[in-house]
């Protein structure tokens, strides 16, 4: 007889970073959590033996392990009803900079991965007619800068699934909401979560330059704190009616402001340009 528990929660990337302490704070919260990774040693001793947590080892890369993952979760707890996208990494770097290599494996795991889960889960949650798909952005998934372009396009797209997902998934009962971190306390600045672009280009030392050394100094500095973060989720789940985009931190609000902005002043201005490419009325 499986116990009851408040939700099941199935996360990605729990081994370290975000990903553990929104595991961990589920669970003190009397939530069910299938904690996923590559390292599932990692994960139990991160949060500890218990009958509430199941650790799967899990590449988000591979659909095969995503399927296989859901299995097990469904298998131990019978249903899903919460899963946090969160695992991703960053690549610091203009958008010359960038190499192939570098990209693909950026977009395999921020973009390919989350879809391999979210396809995975999906199944489960339509059966159910509830549940609730979280996926991780960021605030340059809102705004992107200088020296993050090509990791700010993988946030985009996971912007744009959410908001696709969003109205797909409302007439089946099922909430979907994408999160927009600014720059929280974790490990994402160290090479553990982030690629550094191996060429330099000197042409972009006042652009993408700027943001490589400002990393080196605010890393294990910034202003958000992770484990409120987690306790946010927390918040957010037992909402009824969720929001599309949750910002999380006031920096992220502030960019969000800021962009808005802009983008009402520039369509004010080409106004009369944007709409002259109607047929004539």
């Amino acid at each position: 007889m499986v116990k009851s528990f408040k939700r099941v929660w199935f996360v990605t990337g729990a081994s370290r970073g975000l990903g553990a302490l929104i595991a961990r704070a589920a669970l003190a919260d009397g939530n069910a959590v299938v904690a996923t990774g590559r390292n599932t040693v990692a994960i139990v001793e991160r949060l500890g033996e218990s009958p509430a947590l199941l650790a799967v080892e899990l590449d988000v890369t591979s659909e095969a392990q995503a399927k296989a993952a859901v299995e097990a979760a469904v298998e131990k707890f019978g249903r899903i009803d919460v899963l946090i996208n969160n695992a991703g990494f960053g690549l610091l770097a203009a958008v010359e900079e960038s190499s192939d290599a570098d990209v693909r494996r950026m977009y395999d795991t921020n973009v390919f991965g989350l879809l391999n889960v979210t396809r995975a889960v999906l199944p489960v949650m339509r059966r159910q007619r509830s549940g609730h798909v979280i996926n991780t952005s960021s605030i340059v998934g809102y705004r992107a800068a200088a020296g993050v372009g090509v990791y700010s396009s993988t946030k985009f797209a996971v912007e744009g699934i959410t908001e696709a997902l969003h109205d797909e998934l409302k007439p089946l009962g099922i909430h979907a909401t994408v999160i927009e971190p600014g720059f929280f306390r974790t490990d994402f600045l160290d090479t553990s979560s982030l690629l550094v672009g191996k060429e330099i280009i000197d042409d972009y030392a006042q652009t993408s330059g700027k943001l490589r050394e400002l990393a080196v100094s605010i890393n294990h500095n910034q202003p958000g704190d992770p484990e409120r973060l987690a306790t946010a989720l927390v918040k957010l789940v037992d909402t009824p009616t969720p929001p599309l985009r949750l910002p999380l931190g006031t920096d992220t609000l502030k960019a969000i402001e800021e962009k808005n902005a802009y983008v009402t002043t520039e369509t004010k201005t080409w106004e009369t340009l944007s709409a002259s490419t109607d047929f004539p009325a």
